[in-house]
């Protein structure tokens, strides 16, 4: 079997990264304690609230992260559900989109054939042996070897902690921003330097201080964190499902 698989395309979009727009309604003004009802996080200092929301998330069983990054390489648009031992969701770029599910230390990877068949080198189309084994994989999951150069890559967009950790991190001084609302939750922001220049973080008012949404600097995209310690089913793909290559994704 020949199949051409976009491995720098997948390199370029496995690369860390980090992820809209959240509904925002302001607090009414005439509200005589802005804190009345909350969980008390707003009348911390930034510094302090920033790490309320940290341990929250670390402390967390599951979240859902969609969003949007902007890197060197384009722009890509995350939708996943994560918990610490597997997770599922989609992962789109410019050119295509593909699912990722792992289950333990297993992960699939599902696309449709235009995705397997699809060169970088725009005057080299597909042969026709490449789009019959393409169509061969369309809508299957595919087993990545963990022996795989892919499987590390692909790995990242699944792991609920290093996700966190390398998508919500405020650089610089942190600063206390403004009150707001992020899915009907009231929040309060708190901002990487005065002009938000380091990301911008809106943390939870009610119930637990989880981060519930979190901007990147210079417009380098908007990530939004719902659903956290929701749990959601996780299950490998049955065999009929399934295609296993051994030690390497299919390739030319």
């Amino acid at each position: 079997m020949t199949v051409r698989t976009p491995s720098s395309r997948i390199r370029r979009a496995v690369t860390p990264l980090a992820l809209c727009a959240g509904l925002t309604v302001g607090l009414t003004a005439c509200a005589a304690d802005p804190d009345e009802g909350t969980n008390g996080v707003g009348k911390l200092s930034a510094p302090e609230i920033e790490q309320k929301a940290q341990t929250a998330a670390d402390a967390a069983k599951a979240v859902r992260l969609a969003g949007t990054l902007v890197s060197k390489g384009g722009t890509f648009k995350l939708n996943m559900r994560l918990k610490q031992d597997g997770a599922t969701g989609s992962v789109t770029t410019k050119n295509s989109t593909f699912e990722l599910l792992r289950v333990g230390d297993a992960l699939y990877l599902k696309a449709d054939a235009g995705f397997w068949s699809h060169d970088d080198k725009a005057d080299e189309a597909p042969t026709e042996a490449d789009t019959e084994a393409a169509d061969k994989l369309d809508d299957m999951y595919v087993k990545v070897p963990q022996g795989d150069p892919s499987y590390k890559q692909l790995r990242g967009f699944t792991d609920m902690d290093l996700l966190l950790d390398g998508l919500i991190g405020l650089h610089g001084e942190a600063v206390k921003g403004d009150r707001d609302q992020i899915g009907g939750v009231r929040t309060v922001k708190v901002k990487g330097g005065e002009d938000g220049e380091g990301g911008t973080l809106d943390v939870a008012l009610e119930g637990s201080p989880f981060p519930l949404q979190f901007a990147r600097g210079g417009g380098a995209g908007v990530v939004v964190l719902s659903e956290w310690d929701r749990d959601f089913p996780l299950a490998e793909p049955s065999t009929e499902e399934t295609l296993d290559y051994g030690k390497q994704l299919p390739r030319t």
